[in-house]
């Protein structure tokens, strides 16, 4: 451990308890940080089940790799989301290019909801699709994950005024999207 680190942050203490193998600690490191792992990879994948198979493999390989992490002091979310992300570009490789939409089951006893449900599923995701890769991924990260600015920034490698700027600019192209929608 680096000797001008005095003190860990309680996710680190957690890893290095995960490393010596507490599986109370990935399920703890699991709890706290499943939504963001799964906001991030949807975001990258725009698809749920590979975005949950990403979240999966992300805390396998967390419990196979957290022998390796070297404490800084700091929250480790960042690392955390650095081997979703490796995990993601991977499945992205590896999948085919098309992309088959799931069946949807209807409830018999109440298909109304379920037709109207589906119906702003559609206008969310056309809505979205007007963003760009980059402005998703922010919307995501913020809005699914609960990320804050600052960390979105440090993970997308950009300055934090331009992920402030291009959060504000996705909103209002959303704003605008649905009330034309609707």
């Amino acid at each position: 451990m680096d000797e001008a680190v005095t003190h860990l942050a309680p996710d680190e203490e957690r890893i290095l308890k995960i490393a010596n193998g507490d599986r109370n600690a990935l399920s703890t490191m699991y709890l706290q940080h499943k939504g963001a792992v799964f906001g991030f990879a949807l975001s990258m994948l725009h698809d749920r089940e590979r975005a949950e198979d990403v979240m999966q493999e992300t805390f396998i390989q967390l419990w196979n790799s957290a022998a390796s992490y070297v404490p800084r002091g700091k929250d480790p979310l960042p690392w955390l989301l650095g081997i979703a992300k490796n995990l993601a570009l991977r499945r992205i490789r590896t999948d085919s290019l098309t992309v088959s939409m799931p069946e949807e089951h209807t409830d018999p006893a109440d298909p109304l909801d379920h037709y109207l449900a589906a119906e702003n599923k559609i206008v969310l995701r056309s809505v979205i699709a007007t963003l760009s890769e980059e402005e998703q991924q922010i919307i995501m990260l913020h809005a699914v994950s609960g990320l804050k600015h600052r960390e979105i920034a440090d993970l997308l490698d950009m300055p934090l005024s331009t992920v402030l700027n291009k959060y504000r600019r996705s909103l209002q192209k959303l704003k605008k999207q649905l009330g034309e929608s609707i």
